[in-house]
């Protein structure tokens, strides 16, 4: 697999049809106060490989919402799509039921 599309993969059934597999996320709405985007917080455990301790990891991405439908602590999943703005290049694909 080629290194710039580390997160995409391909599988090719026929010559001419492509299935591309996107990258999707869940995590909280941590702000709503820009206009059609809201900003959502996915925290991760990873473990250290020498020691062995585990340790929470949390990033936060710029999602875009077009219908400002997402309030704070709503819980969704976002999906990578083309680049919307210079920090955004997430959409929310739904929301999920807690």
């Amino acid at each position: 697999m080629d290194k710039n599309n580390k997160n995409l993969s391909t599988k090719t059934a026929d010559s001419t049809e492509k299935e591309v597999i996107l990258v999707k996320k869940t995590g909280n709405v941590v702000s709503d106060k820009n206009d059609k985007t809201i900003i959502v917080e996915i925290n991760d455990f990873k473990t250290h490989p020498v020691y062995g301790k585990k340790y929470k990891q949390s990033k936060r991405y710029k999602v875009h919402d077009t219908e400002n439908d997402f309030k704070i602590g709503d819980r969704v999943t976002i999906v990578q799509c083309r680049p919307i703005s210079k920090e955004k290049t997430w959409k929310v694909l739904k929301a999920v039921k807690v």
